[in-house]
């Protein structure tokens, strides 16, 4: 088992997670959570919390792999508590999140933010020569960091969501890794070197390219029509992988003004609205008229301004569309609670609003085929079944209670009783074992108790007397191929190989007949 086996039986919090080159990232999703405490160790992952209405939430989880506890961090935000966790060996994908391929019901992989990194690592180029080819080049300051390459964080969670993306397409046919800016200079890094001075022919990523155009001019219609029609600034915003987000300074919005402001966004795309691009020179009076944020430090040569004719002029050195016809639709998926007494308005645009709806139809039409009903009757099926599961979580348990003291009874009362039980059940849990030995420790020199996989993985119980306990338990663990700790008479972990239970009652036995030969 991937879950602590002492904590097994206990509600765990929804979670999913997603696997990069040298971080994997995982999502505890609790909204307005408290009480958060998060333990990263070398092989294990322990998180708690309570939820609003008190529930207690609690995860153990043993990883699949080392990490370094030291190079992680974590994050609470109303909605869930995110975090990331350096791998040891960073060339090692991971298949899942935890150590054993035992499936839970609370954890699910991040398609969104899902890559097989690992497919395109013949195409990625050693760092070292992206650091050499920069000191080659002249005035253009200290080279990039890299470590960015494949979209991770470098310090903090907070760097993964604030990624600027850049183009990608081919140089005379050689795919381009990355683009950086230096000064008024794009340094393009490619997967084999070119001849200097050469011409070349240029092929770009249309589609990324213009992904990015509907979502950055998106922004900019979104950003003018708040400010113009509720006076909500934007403060900061980013363009994700699959949504987008627009930080406003306003401590909430009401559902009435998310509705009237996609009504109003949509109508000037409708209106069929150019977008202008001006370039200006940094003392054109022009300057002061439009809404910008500071000029980068390195900044050199004239402004560029994206014009929205009529609705809003902006500063901006990014891509845009010509028309705001060419953004096709808007869709906000509502506004949710942010930093510092902030908003978040999360929206998509263009071919995005296509593919979410796609996407939704396909999720739609599998929930009408598993749950028997319409979509408008899904939220009220699932709510159905998830509090049936939980009752039959609950009820499974009182009957395992029960069970388990009926077994030790059944064996206390037996007149026939030797000094060794050995009992294997395959639904069982940690607390059916430990039930059955405060029962029964007493009643014999050692008892085994296994639950789980009858061959696989599951977990056990040694007990009895302490010094029979401490002379075999760690012999025990090794033939089941597994890990355990213990103390005072018990000793207990998890096991790999269930199918050495044979021999670990061989040598249980065999040392039950020695202290009788001694005895004797």
């Amino acid at each position: 088992m991937s879950v602590s086996e002492e904590t097994e039986y206990r509600q765990s919090a929804k979670t999913q997670w997603f696997d990069r080159k040298n971080y994997v990232y995982v999502e505890f999703c609790v909204e307005d959570s408290r009480d958060v405490d998060v333990k990263i160790e070398k092989f294990r992952l322990i998180f708690s919390c309570k939820t609003a209405d008190d529930t207690e939430l609690y995860n153990n989880i043993e990883v699949y792999s080392q990490v370094n506890p030291n190079d992680s961090r974590h994050k609470r935000s109303d909605r869930s508590i995110t975090l990331f966790m350096r791998k040891v060996d960073g060339k090692k994908a991971w298949p899942r999140l935890t150590k054993e391929k035992t499936k839970h019901a609370w954890l699910v992989v991040d398609f969104d933010n899902w890559r097989d990194w690992y497919d395109d690592d013949e195409q990625m180029i050693d760092l070292e020569h992206f650091a050499n080819m920069m000191k080659d080049l002249k005035n253009t300051g200290a080279p990039p960091a890299m470590d960015d390459l494949d979209d991770e964080p470098l310090d903090s969670v907070e760097e993964l969501y604030f990624i600027k993306p850049d183009d990608r397409g081919f140089i005379n046919g050689i795919p381009v890794l990355r683009v950086t800016r230096h000064g008024p200079e794009a340094i393009h890094f490619v997967q084999s070197p070119l001849e200097p001075l050469s011409k070349v022919q240029l092929k770009i990523d249309w589609e990324r390219r213009f992904d990015h155009m509907q979502q950055h001019s998106g922004q900019h219609l979104i950003t003018a029509i708040a400010d113009l029609m509720f006076g909500f600034k934007t403060t900061s915003w980013e363009l994700g992988r699959q949504r987008s987000f627009i930080e406003l300074d306003t401590p909430s919005m009401a559902a009435e003004e998310v509705e009237a402001l996609e009504i109003a966004v949509n109508e000037k795309i409708r209106e069929h609205i150019p977008v202008n691009v001006r370039v200006v020179s940094v003392d054109d009076p022009e300057v002061e008229k439009v809404r910008s944020r500071d000029l980068p430090d390195d900044h050199a040569g004239p402004i560029r301004i994206i014009d929205i004719v009529g609705i809003d002029a902006n500063m901006c050195c990014g891509t845009h569309v010509s028309n705001l016809s060419h953004l096709q639709a808007i869709k906000i998926l509502g506004a949710e609670k942010g930093k510092k007494n902030k908003t978040n308005v999360i929206f998509l645009a263009g071919n995005r609003v296509l593919k979410y709806a796609e996407k939704s139809y396909t999720v739609e039409k599998a929930l009408t085929s598993l749950l028997k009903n319409g979509p408008e009757e899904h939220v009220e099926a699932v709510d159905k079944l998830q509090k049936s599961a939980k009752l039959l979580q609950k009820n499974n348990l009182n009957l395992l209670r029960d069970l388990a003291l009926l077994t030790a009874n059944s064996f206390k009362s037996d007149p026939n009783k030797g000094k060794l039980l050995v009992l294997h059940r395959k639904d069982g849990d940690n607390e059916f074992m430990n039930i059955i030995a405060n029962e029964v420790s007493a009643e014999v020199v050692l008892l085994f108790l296994t639950v789980g996989d009858d061959k696989g993985a599951g977990l056990f119980l040694l007990a009895g007397q302490v010094d029979a306990v401490e002379a075999i338990g760690s012999k025990v663990s090794q033939i089941l191929d597994g890990k355990g700790a213990g103390k005072r008479g018990r000793y207990q972990g998890k096991a790999n190989k269930m199918s050495k239970r044979p021999e670990v009652e061989a040598l249980l036995q065999q040392y039950v007949s020695a202290l009788d030969r001694k005895e004797e």
